[in-house]
């Protein structure tokens, strides 16, 4: 007995001799060539994901009450969000059980049973005299561990903690992306609003112009053909109306799925109310671009991916674990616990392969693959997030550019409108110049409204890019 406890001494003291002999290489990501400003903006610094900063409601920005509440909405009701928590929680679970490796695993037994021996059993119990039937009645404990002299375990955990982390990251990434579209969608309906808003007011107008020309035409002043003209341009209108409803229509079935609710019964009212346009500051600090959370979950899969070489290649080196069993067994129920009945069983246990025909050599090969995949992954992810704060920076100031000049257009369209109006009654013009007229200031009052609409949408996406919000001190 003093034997077998000096032995497992000495395997305790091994173990922590040889604790630090961890196969895990030092986590080293890709190098990127990361920009230290934006091209389409002044002032940007690059930095490390820091994704677990606070957020703000971000989408309050834009100043619309039935915007909030459709976020609250998506929040408890979105399936999408709902399955993302679902594997975060999936992945906290595994994780749990990984770390519940690196304690002793402790297991208990009861067993009784009533036994017949075959009588030309060879070496029966008792020898030739013994009974053919008797009974065993066992009560033991199991005790299990497993020294981690080569860092398996701690291996194990470090990738499970790691997939935990970037499974969060996934979970805040879909939120993230599912108000963006939320948003999105809501500032596409409204600019939809405004449109047939538009269409019907000009359908008016149309309208009141038919009925001069008619008036005109039945007084012999116009031709068949200017009323022609007047009609065509009436009903053209009402067809670009149905369209932008059917347009609207779809819009709505979108936000509906996004809040979770059925497009049968979702309905939102048409609103003409301003939607801000929120001034994201240019010169942002550098930690926005840090909170992306798919940076954040790229990076963590990468520490996966590293501890997952240090799993393999500790699977060359044998495992020693130290095993326990302590009870009672009796053939007598009634005499059971009883010091005689006892037995018990302690000692190390070392298991290691010494051929497997290049198993384990594959698997460190196939582990290693994987983490220069995830390497791949984390500088895709890196540098398509730079393109897309650029993209959304470049639309915004271009648009801001070409709102001036559309602003201008509608101006000059409505004024040659009019004057195209005054010439026809007055006989200095066809009803042709009207219509060209009429065509050109719709189409300069759309457009305004659609680059409105557009600006709006690509500050959605810029905010984004950036990953979410920013506090009021985070401005210049």
């Amino acid at each position: 007995m003093r034997g077998r406890l000096a032995a497992c001494g000495w395997i305790a003291l091994l173990s922590l001799a040889l604790g630090a002999c961890s196969q895990q290489q030092p986590l080293k990501l890709p190098e990127l060539a990361v920009p230290s400003a934006f091209k389409e903006a002044a002032n940007w610094t690059a930095a490390r994901p820091a994704d677990a900063l606070a957020r703000q409601a971000w989408w309050t920005l834009y100043g619309d009450a039935e915007l909030d509440a459709l976020q609250q909405r998506l929040i408890k009701n979105s399936p999408d969000l709902a399955a993302a928590l679902a594997r975060y929680q999936q992945s906290k679970s595994a994780t749990d059980q990984i770390r519940a490796s690196q304690l002793p695993s402790l297991s208990a037994t009861l067993n009784a049973q009533r036994n017949r021996q075959s009588e030309a059993r060879p070496l029966r119990v008792l020898g030739p005299l013994s009974p053919n039937e008797y009974s065993s009645n066992t009560l033991g404990l199991d005790l299990e561990f497993e020294f981690d002299l080569w860092g398996r375990v701690r291996s194990l955990v470090a990738a499970g903690q790691a997939q935990e982390l970037a499974a969060q990251a996934d979970l805040e990434s879909a939120r993230l992306s599912l108000q963006a579209q939320l948003t999105d969608s809501y500032i596409a309906l409204r600019g939809l609003d405004r449109d047939a808003a538009l269409l019907k007011e000009v359908e008016a107008a149309y309208a009141k112009a038919l009925a001069l020309v008619a008036r005109r035409h039945d007084g012999g002043l116009a031709s068949g053909l200017d009323l022609a003209r007047a009609q065509g341009q009436l009903e053209s209108t009402r067809s670009q109306w149905q369209q932008s409803q059917a347009q609207r229509a779809l819009m709505e079935h979108a936000i509906a799925f996004l809040v979770g609710e059925s497009a049968a019964s979702f309905s939102l009212p048409p609103s003409l109310d301003a939607i801000a346009l929120p001034r994201v500051p240019v010169g942002l600090p550098s930690t926005l671009l840090q909170r992306r959370p798919d940076i954040a979950a790229a990076e963590r899969r990468v520490a996966a991916s590293n501890a997952s070489v240090g799993v393999a290649q500790a699977a060359f080196f044998p495992v020693v674990t130290l095993s326990a069993l302590l009870g009672y067994q009796s053939s007598a129920i009634g005499h059971f616990i009883l010091a005689p009945n006892t037995f018990w069983a302690i000692g190390p246990t070392l298991a290691g392969s010494l051929f497997d025909g290049g198993r384990r050599q594959a698997e460190v090969a196939r582990v290693q693959a994987v983490l220069d995949e995830s390497g791949a992954k984390y500088r895709s992810v890196v540098i398509g997030a730079f393109q897309q704060v650029e993209d959304q920076l470049a639309l915004l100031n271009h648009y801001a550019a070409a709102a001036e000049s559309e602003t201008a257009a509608v101006g000059a369209a409505l004024r040659s409108l009019e004057l195209a109006n005054s010439r026809y009654r007055d006989g200095a013009a066809s009803y042709l110049e009207v219509v060209a007229s009429q065509t050109t200031a719709l189409q300069a009052r759309r457009s305004a409204l659609d680059l409105a609409t557009r600006q709006r949408r690509a500050s959605v996406q810029l905010i984004r890019a950036l990953g979410g919000g920013w506090s009021a001190t985070a401005e210049p």
